[in-house]
């Protein structure tokens, strides 16, 4: 799971071309399990220039669908966070589709502050020979042609296959319609080698029956697409991924500050199988 609104995403490759669902892809798309995952988010550390004196909230995602019928993602990202003067409520919820077969994806994002709407974006996008075709309905109508990229679910699958491989290093351009919806990103992931968890991690047991499972350690760091030579990334996601696609122990770096999110709850749905 890789997103912008806190990080993840939600959830590439060193090559940047248009991706089609091979024998391979799919094999991998098919071990995605559907899930519900609950995570607690507390503030890890912040600097004076952030304003922050502190934070916390929950973070809800909702994975579901298959490969042949396409893939939803449901996420909500909800946060308090106290700058010293005042207590302030976000609340970002965003919803996607992807239909990795044909190369379409779908994305709508809300986000409030103290319950009050604060933007929308809504629209979807088209892989093409050219590269992605976006069409924004919201909040204005447009369109726009950006370099071909992963979508978010296609890019979960290359860390997967890549982490199988034994490759630790690699970079992908993905859109996934946070922001504005109007641009990719460039991603650089490492991938550790793959561990047995231990007594000691607090969010451990939560993963139910994958409490005993072999997880990688996983870095993402997310740049502008703009920039080039040693920008510094706009934020940094670690986690702990296991090979059905399920995330725990998660750390998300925006620079000023870092929040950790803790498995709170899991629940497992019934796969779908394509007929």
């Amino acid at each position: 799971m890789f997103h912008k609104g806190f990080g993840l995403a939600t959830l590439g490759s060193a090559c940047f071309a248009v991706m089609t669902l091979s024998g391979a892809t799919a094999a991998y798309a098919n071990a995605l399990v559907p899930h519900r995952a609950v995570y607690d988010l507390e503030l890890k550390d912040a600097s004076d220039r952030s304003g922050i004196a502190g934070m916390y909230g929950r973070m809800v995602y909702e994975f579901n669908g298959s490969a042949c019928a396409g893939y939803t993602v449901s996420f909500r990202f909800v946060t308090q966070v106290d700058t010293g003067e005042e207590v302030r409520l976000t609340d970002q919820q965003t919803t996607t589709y992807e239909d990795l077969k044909n190369g379409n994806f779908r994305f709508l994002t809300r986000s409030f502050t103290d319950e009050k709407l604060d933007k929308e974006v809504r629209g979807t996008a088209h892989e093409d020979k050219a590269g992605v075709k976006v069409e924004l309905t919201a909040p204005d109508k447009r369109e726009i042609e950006l370099a071909a990229s992963r979508f978010p679910t296609a890019h979960m699958m290359e860390v997967i296959s890549r982490a199988k491989k034994g490759e630790s290093l690699f970079e992908a351009r993905i859109f996934d319609g946070s922001d504005s919806g109007d641009k990719t990103l460039i991603t650089s992931t490492f991938v550790g080698k793959s561990r047995k968890p231990s007594a000691d991690e607090p969010d451990a047991g939560k993963a139910g029956k994958l409490s005993g499972d072999n997880y990688w350690p996983v870095t993402i760091s997310y740049f502008n697409d703009d920039k080039s030579g040693d920008a510094l990334p706009i934020y940094r996601m670690s986690f702990k991924l296991y090979e059905n696609g399920i995330t725990r122990d998660l750390t998300m770096d925006y620079g000023d500050f870092v929040l950790s999110g803790k498995l709170a709850d899991l629940e497992v749905f019934k796969s779908e199988d394509c007929k």
